[in-house]
């Protein structure tokens, strides 16, 4: 027997030895070559030390096994990332390009496609109910029945679109960007709602930063181009047992204070303000999502509200000014409905913040629509909250020289948006704000005793200080308001060096396009002249402006008033004498 042990012992010291030439596989091999439990109970009994190197190789083969595989993991995770992007946003970048392109040419394949009348929008049997218990069904617009395109949509937006999508959330372009492409219309911007929360949405991209107190957005910062990117609304009536006022709070007179209670796309599309604007396209199968029938009242050029247009003006009274500056931009008619309550409750607009105000002015003076506005606001009096001292000087007739300039002003405003020129706000104020100035100048002067340039001085601070509890100016603005309004004072002092002086003040041109301006409202003849002079001076040679500096009259040249002399106090006498 003990014969028998041995003999087997040194054959499966020969099989090893063998396997330690050959490799593990070998030793593998020819250990199956003889199954005898036998021999491999022998052998582990009798060489401990041999059972533990095997064990330990068999480890570091698992380990190496499992490290080749998640290498493999990682270099396929890794063919779609780009090492010149941060690290939180290799993984969709190239991918989205990838299906930008395969996208594109889908888009190229349907886009050449007509139109076909005949055939009707997809119907959804799900329901959706406005505040006024209206039921409308849902429309769904497929691709080859609508005219937008992805080429006429931001990189950056479906940029956020796209990743939004992939991280398993829903995401739609939805407001006016929607509309304009609708209409044909180069958007300005790009909006973007997603049932991710504002806090998902900021772990998606490194570039997001959250802003707003009342509605909690997330801003995604692509350079200059910001994507404002909002979570579904829901309804907070049905939150108004909640004690969290960060979430949900509404003032007695119903204007909503709070509003981040989130909901579905059903509800977002009831939360919105106009029909128009409740318009959703996804770029998961390139439909357009109409919930309010907003498509109808776009084809109708119809502004009309969502839901009980009271309630929604109590809600947020900027609404009214949104729905007047819509109707001037888009070219479209307010439905009765929704502008019946505009006059009642336009008070109401005082109960905002200035600054917010004043970026909503901007928009209705700026937006190259200034003039048509202008009308819609003195129609459903808007005009009186917004500039109270303008509208003061408002006459039945509408032909005071305030309301000209105001006419003036806008239509020049206007025009040059329209040409691509920049427009300055600060002229558009000092222009508006100009005749208000002259009345408390003339005022503070006969009451109080001042000179005509101290009781202007205090005149156009009071006029900037009143207007600025209306509609927040920043100072900024205020300043080159002020500079525009002195140099007024200053053109008819033209005399010797002081017209080379004044043509190189920066505001020199704003101020000159004032005077312009002036002259041309109130068809004074010495304003018209010196308007006249100055437009000529700015165009002549260095010869021809000495020229027209010599052959200017006495009267140009304010006399130089004789400094009065102090009387010369006598020291007293050391003496006491007299």
């Amino acid at each position: 027997m003990l014969v028998r042990e041995d003999k087997v012992v040194r054959e499966e010291k020969a099989v090893h030895d063998e396997a330690a030439l050959h490799g593990e596989p070998n030793r593998e091999e020819n250990s199956r070559r003889d199954p005898s439990p036998v021999a491999e109970g022998n052998v582990k009994a009798t060489n401990p030390e041999r059972r533990d190197n095997e064990q330990r190789r068999e480890n570091r083969g698992r380990r190496d096994d499992n490290a080749n595989r998640g290498d493999r993991r990682n270099n396929n995770n890794r063919r779609s990332s780009s090492p010149y992007q941060p690290r939180g946003e290799r993984s969709d970048s190239r991918g989205d390009r990838h299906h930008d392109q395969r996208t594109d040419r889908n888009d190229s394949r349907n886009e050449p496609r007509a139109p076909r009348p005949s055939v009707e929008h997809v119907q959804k049997p799900r329901p959706s109910f406005d505040y006024a218990g209206e039921t409308r069904a849902m429309t769904i617009i497929p691709r080859d029945e609508h005219n937008i395109s992805r080429r006429d949509i931001s990189e950056n937006a479906l940029k956020v679109l796209y990743r939004l999508n992939k991280s398993g959330f829903e995401a739609f372009l939805v407001g006016g960007g929607v509309r304009d492409l609708l209409l044909d219309k180069k958007p300005k911007d790009f909006d973007i709602t997603t049932n991710a929360t504002p806090d998902q949405v900021r772990k998606l991209f490194r570039n997001c930063r959250l802003v707003g107190r009342r509605f909690r957005l997330a801003h995604v910062m692509f350079g200059p181009e910001i994507i404002e990117v909002a979570t579904f609304r829901g309804h907070h009536e049905q939150h108004e047992e909640t004690d969290d006022k960060n979430v949900s709070q509404q003032a007695v007179n119903g204007m909503l204070l709070r509003d981040n209670i989130f909901g579905t796309i059903e509800d977002d599309a009831q939360r919105r303000d106009f029909t128009i604007n409740s318009l959703y396209y996804g770029v998961a199968d390139f439909t357009v999502r109409d919930y309010t029938g907003g498509l109808r009242d776009l084809e109708n050029g119809i502004i009309r509200l969502i839901g009980d247009p009271e309630t929604r003006y109590r809600e947020d009274p900027v609404r009214m000014l949104r729905a007047v500056r819509f109707a001037a931009k888009l070219n479209m008619k307010i439905s009765p409905e929704t502008a019946e309550p505009i006059p009642r409750l336009a008070t109401l607009l005082q109960e905002i913040p200035p600054a917010r105000l004043f970026e909503e002015s901007l928009k209705l003076l700026q937006a190259g629509y200034g003039y048509e506005t202008y009308k819609k606001l003195c129609e459903y009096q808007l005009f009186q909250p917004l500039f109270p001292l303008i509208a003061r000087q408002f006459t039945e007739q509408g032909d005071s020289p305030m309301e000209h300039i105001l006419i003036q002003v806008l239509k020049n405003t206007d025009h040059r948006l329209h040409n691509d020129q920049r427009v300055n706000p600060a002229f558009l104020f000092a222009a508006m704000l100009w005749y208000p100035v002259i009345e408390h100048a003339q005022k503070l002067a006969q009451e109080g005793g001042l000179t005509y340039y101290d009781a202007f001085a205090l005149a156009m601070n009071d006029v900037l200080d009143e207007q600025c509890r209306t509609l927040a100016i920043p100072k900024r603005i205020t300043t080159l308001v002020r500079d525009i309004w002195a140099l007024q004072l200053r053109l008819s002092r033209r005399q010797g060096k002081r017209a080379h002086k004044l043509m190189e003040h920066p505001k020199f041109r704003a101020a000159y396009d004032l005077l312009v301006l002036r002259a041309e409202v109130e068809q004074h003849r010495e304003l018209q002249s010196l308007a006249q002079w100055w437009g000529e001076f700015q165009e002549a040679t260095p010869a021809s402006q000495k020229s027209m500096l010599g052959t200017l009259g006495d009267d140009a040249t304010p006399a130089r008033r004789a400094r009065p002399r102090r009387p010369r106090k006598r020291a007293p006498r050391k003496d006491g004498g007299q």
